[in-house]
């Protein structure tokens, strides 16, 4: 009977967190890194789309339609010669797209999400193994699928086309091996020559799967010294030792692993795709990476309304001020919640996830502050903590769901408001607001949103526009990649994109604003160029173009600016307009 309460729980979870993960998954367009996961996931170039001329929006979607005769030998070129990521999701992308998308059409942007939506509901499942295997407990495991089938953070990373739901499956299966390892040693048994195999091939995965990995591998590692260094001193080495030529045959396993990508690795530092991450200078704004830390953090557990990109501010005040109280109310009743299970012999696993996380954290910091690569500019990033975290909630949920009542009498009256069980239903309640804030996008977990400038461009500009930007990377052609998936109705002799390339000896632009320049005067006028991301000067006034003070700020993460091209030359003190 109670196995199957536990299936039918577990049926419930999964089908709240496919509902969260697949509905409205075609309601944005593609963001600049989602193009580059179709682009090269089709095996497909960026480099055949024309730069320093005039191109159509069906020229700058053509990386984005499969070719038939494409296979994965292309994939894996392409991505490694254009990109900085390994190839195991890629290749996986490129078998799946191909089976719901027609040759000679775009590809569908829900077969391209899909994909991470499915691995996504499969950590569903998994979460419940990984909290059994440590805690022993099916409530802790039904506990913390609940909270993965919600967690807003998951379910932001599921909704795209992205790797990441792909390596939080292996983390949780390289994580489940770790407790395993540990708990060998803690009972004085052999470690199962299963575990070993199976944790070199996790482990191996997820560096082909994504480089943050090593991020994991450093974190259990750390942890792993410390569990055998005390072990070692409270009692004979002798069982810690059989033990060893196992672990290291996973240390061995896992470096030929990484080592086979080192020749990989050695492109990424100073390569143009990341050097966006050095771009915040955290030693002297020190204290926001740590703030965006808190929020990237919060975010597995709760989010409100609270996106400026396309809500009024006072909505974002309210969802601030009902965050805080949720905290300051909840912190307690998690704290509370650990404690007691401290009290049925979770002690041990409390401390190696603890210790994980505060391993995994520390090597962000240690990036950020120590090497100026600042890991926590993007939520995503995060996805080395999100399942140690989520597991620690549900413990610390089950924790409330069995409070002990002769447990501190005294300390449970001042911090639980409300009995356990109505506690969790209320957090588990806020997870499930913040996984439908995700689904209307409507939370500050955003990326890109080309849908907010190309909205505002067909407001403003019905006519004939053309929208300019500098081009360094593919970064930029994915930018306007995704402006042009919102424009695939609009009239192609009404549109075009100039893409400026960047001079690769002399780093400028010199020679992309004179051909720039000499386009510009044959397009007819009246005309309404957009400068969207533009990174360096030109003389528009001479060429009839004058600014409009109005717009030319900030949509969706795009900064842009307008300009009104006419036939003849304009009094500057009508079109610019003060705001």
């Amino acid at each position: 009977m109670k196995n199957r309460y536990h299936l039918l729980l577990m049926l419930l979870w999964l089908a709240i967190g496919t509902g969260l993960r697949f509905v409205r998954l075609e309601s944005l367009p593609p963001w600049t890194d989602e193009c580059a996961t179709i682009v090269f996931s089709l095996g497909n170039s960026f480099r055949p789309v024309p730069l320093n001329q005039l191109i159509s929006s069906d020229v700058l979607l053509q990386p984005l339609q499969p070719i038939p005769t494409v296979g994965i030998s292309a994939v894996i070129e392409h991505l490694l010669d254009e990109s900085t990521h390994p190839p195991v999701y890629f290749v996986l992308a490129h078998f799946w797209m191909k089976l719901f998308s027609p040759p000679g059409e775009l590809v569908s942007i829900w077969a391209a999400r899909s994909l991470s939506a499915f691995f996504g509901v499969a950590s569903i499942p998994a979460m419940f193994g990984f909290g059994y295997l440590t805690f022993r407990s099916k409530l802790v495991g039904q506990m913390a699928a609940a909270m993965m089938a919600t967690s807003p953070y998951a379910v932001f990373l599921a909704r795209e086309a992205r790797h990441y739901t792909l390596v939080i499956l292996l983390i949780i299966a390289s994580l489940c091996c770790f407790i395993k390892a540990i708990q060998t040693i803690h009972r004085q048994q052999s470690l199962p020559i299963w575990v070993v195999l199976t944790w070199v091939a996790m482990n191996s995965l997820g560096v082909a799967t994504h480089y943050f990995f090593t991020l994991t591998l450093c974190a259990e590692g750390f942890v792993l010294l410390w569990q055998i260094w005390v072990k070692a001193n409270q009692t004979t080495f002798a069982y810690v030792r059989t033990n060893w030529w196992r672990i290291w045959i996973v240390i061995m396993g896992t470096l030929v692993g990484c080592l086979v990508w080192i020749p990989a690795l050695k492109s990424i530092p100073g390569n143009d795709l990341t050097t966006w991450v050095a771009s915040s200078n955290p030693h002297v704004r020190w204290l926001e990476p740590i703030g965006r830390l808190l929020l990237w953090t919060m975010s597995m557990l709760l989010l409100l309304p609270s996106a400026i990109t396309n809500l009024p501010l006072a909505i974002v005040i309210v969802s601030g001020i009902v965050t805080l109280l949720f905290l300051l109310w909840s912190l307690p009743n998690l704290i509370y919640g650990l404690k007691i299970q401290k009290q049925s012999d979770s002690d041990l696993a409390i401390q190696i996830l603890s210790g994980y996380l505060v391993g995994a954290i520390a090597l962000c910091l240690a990036f950020t502050y120590g090497l100026g690569m600042d890991l926590t500019l993007a939520a995503r990033f995060q996805f080395v903590c999100v399942s140690a975290i989520i597991l620690l909630l549900g413990a610390a949920l089950a924790g409330c769901w069995n409070q002990v009542k002769n447990f501190n009498q005294h300390r449970q009256k001042l911090r639980l408001l409300v009995n356990g069980k109505v506690a969790v239903s209320i957090i588990w309640l806020m997870a499930v607001l913040g996984g439908v804030t995700v689904v209307w996008n409507l939370g500050y977990l955003q990326n890109q949103r080309p849908d907010l400038l190309a909205s505002l461009i067909q407001r403003v500009s019905p006519q004939k526009v053309l929208i300019a930007t500098t081009h360094l990377h593919h970064g930029q052609t994915g930018r306007m990649m995704g402006l042009a998936w919102e424009y695939q109705n609009w009239p192609t002799q009404n549109l075009q994109f100039f893409l400026a390339r960047q001079d690769s000896k002399t780093k400028d632009y010199t020679q992309a604003m004179q051909v720039f320049s000499e386009q510009l005067t044959k397009i007819p006028r009246p005309l309404d160029l957009w400068l969207v991301e533009f990174r360096t000067q030109v003389d528009l006034e001479s060429q009839q173009c004058f600014p409009d003070a109005r717009y030319g700020k900030s949509t969706g993460e795009y900064s842009y600016k307008l300009y009104h091209c006419t036939t003849q030359k304009s009094d500057t003190s009508q079109t610019n307009i003060s705001s």
